[in-house]
């Protein structure tokens, strides 16, 4: 499929493929030394809330499913040639625990809850029956771990039912890798779709 061109339809299916729950259990299962078992899941915001496409996501260990160690909020934006996802925080991220699995804690999420994380936004374009996505270009989503500051390297890779992804965090000065997987890629299996709470926007 020819890459230069984005269309809405796109944007939908993107959003449709994201929405939804998913988990690397064969992957933690086949190397427990390596990966963890992980939970990933991306729950469609109201449409009023960007006036558009957003959506709420988390990541958590198997073991505590109500704690997650990560928490966003994404607004998926067409840009012609691609499709951009912004990338929100949480101003008070726990409060907020569990919005992917409850519905009555995701409605409490305002816009004034969140805020941009600036140079750290995702850009996918479609390739076939996939979306390859990656941070975007410069190097500056900025991350400091252990007294290093660090920039995001992401990649990912995304079907119908497939989520694979790759987070790096490298040395601004050396740009060696300081945190991150050493072992390759996560690879989640889409458990339950949530693409039904899509909003229509066409």
């Amino acid at each position: 499929m020819d890459q230069t061109q984005i269309t809405p339809n796109d944007l939908v299916t993107l959003a449709h493929w994201m929405s939804g729950s998913f988990s690397n259990s064969k992957q933690a299962a086949e190397s427990p030394k390596d990966y963890a078992h992980i939970h990933v899941a991306f729950r469609p915001l109201p449409v009023n809330f960007f006036a558009g496409i957003g959506l709420y996501s988390e990541q958590v260990y198997d073991y505590d499913l109500w704690s997650p160690y990560r928490q966003g909020v994404h607004r998926l934006v067409d840009l012609g040639d691609r499709i951009y996802i912004e990338n929100y925080g949480l101003k008070n991220a726990m409060f907020y625990a569990g919005s992917a699995r409850d519905l009555n804690i995701l409605k409490t999420i305002t816009p004034d809850c969140i805020e941009r994380r600036y140079n750290c936004s995702m850009v996918f374009k479609r390739d076939g029956e996939r979306f390859l996505g990656g941070v975007e270009p410069g190097n500056m989503c900025l991350i400091e771990k252990n007294g290093c500051q660090t920039y995001l390297d992401s990649y990912v890779e995304l079907t119908e039912t497939t989520w694979i992804s790759l987070d790096k965090g490298m040395d601004v000065n050396t740009h060696q890798q300081v945190w991150g997987s050493t072992f390759g890629s996560l690879r989640f299996e889409k458990r339950e779709s949530f693409a039904d709470e899509v909003p229509t926007i066409l």
